[in-house]
């Protein structure tokens, strides 16, 4: 048997937010074993708890999705950053994931880890693609969609309203053509997003390929998207954007970006508790 919990992410609120399970003590599972809890558990992600690598370091954090691992992920890495804290870790932590050391802080329900990854900017596919992928016409796209990282890759597209936002609804044919073009993982994952006068950034993000058919808050798209807007903007950005408020979960991630660092935080509720059986 192993303990698990399943916290709110990003939320304050109960019921709000992103679920995530977390299993504290995962040595002696195979990757195999944790592709199955995570398929079994059925959220966007699951984290398995590891001893680290190197022992100056707090954990070694593997996330994985229904159908595959992720390097890295953001709400998952916030999530299980309190739960260490829970645990009597930290404050301060550094933690090891699929794209190397990332420095967190968790204490009182609250998280936030620093990445300083380079960000990579991929491609630039056509509105039109794009457009049909989410369910809006070219003309409702501000600028040029594009592709970029800093370890998972996203669709990055600027709306230009929150009511167009309201009302996307994802073409999986047209993202198996997106990722035909452009994904190494057949996806094409789409962060769709608006910028609210009060600098407040409004999302939504769909990653029906991958077995997310909408995610109600993805901190591994935010941190690109605020160091892309720190590059193109030629300064330092701090905004807090809202996601899964369509979906009935909503969620604020807090982002500070500087050139070549990006300051994720939010916070996190343990909402269960509980055992696997087998």
């Amino acid at each position: 048997m192993r303990d698990y919990a399943v916290y709110d992410v990003f939320t304050k609120t109960p019921y709000g937010g992103n679920q995530l399970a977390v299993i504290p003590e995962a040595e002696g599972l195979t990757p195999e074993q944790m592709q199955t809890i995570a398929r079994e558990f059925n959220f966007s992600e699951t984290t398995f708890v590891l001893p680290p690598e190197d022992p100056a370091h707090t954990a070694c954090i593997r996330i994985f999705t229904p159908a595959r691992e992720l390097p890295f992920a953001g709400h998952p890495t916030i999530g299980t950053a309190v739960m260490l804290a829970e645990m009597g870790h930290g404050p301060d932590m550094v933690l090891e994931l699929g794209v190397g050391p990332l420095c967190a802080r968790a204490e009182a329900g609250q998280a936030s880890f620093v990445t300083q990854v380079p960000l990579e900017r991929k491609a630039k596919p056509a509105p039109e693609l794009v457009a049909r992928t989410i369910g809006c016409t070219p003309d409702q796209i501000i600028g040029e969609p594009e592709i970029a990282s800093l370890g998972s890759d996203f669709v990055y597209v600027q709306l230009d309203s929150r009511k167009t936002l309201s009302t996307l609804c994802p073409n999986t044919d047209a993202m198996r053509e997106g990722a035909a073009l452009f994904s190494s993982n057949d996806e094409f994952d789409v962060y769709a997003w608006v910028e609210a006068p009060d600098g407040a950034i409004h999302a939504r993000m769909f990653a029906p390929l991958g077995g997310i058919p909408e995610d109600p808050a993805t901190g591994s798209a935010a941190a690109p998207l605020a160091a892309v807007l720190c590059q193109d903007r030629g300064a330092a950005q701090a905004f807090t954007i809202h996601q899964g408020v369509d979906m009935g979960r909503p969620s604020q991630i807090h982002l500070r970006a500087e050139p070549g660092s990006v300051t994720v935080a939010g916070a996190a509720l343990r909402m269960m508790s509980g055992k696997l059986l087998r």
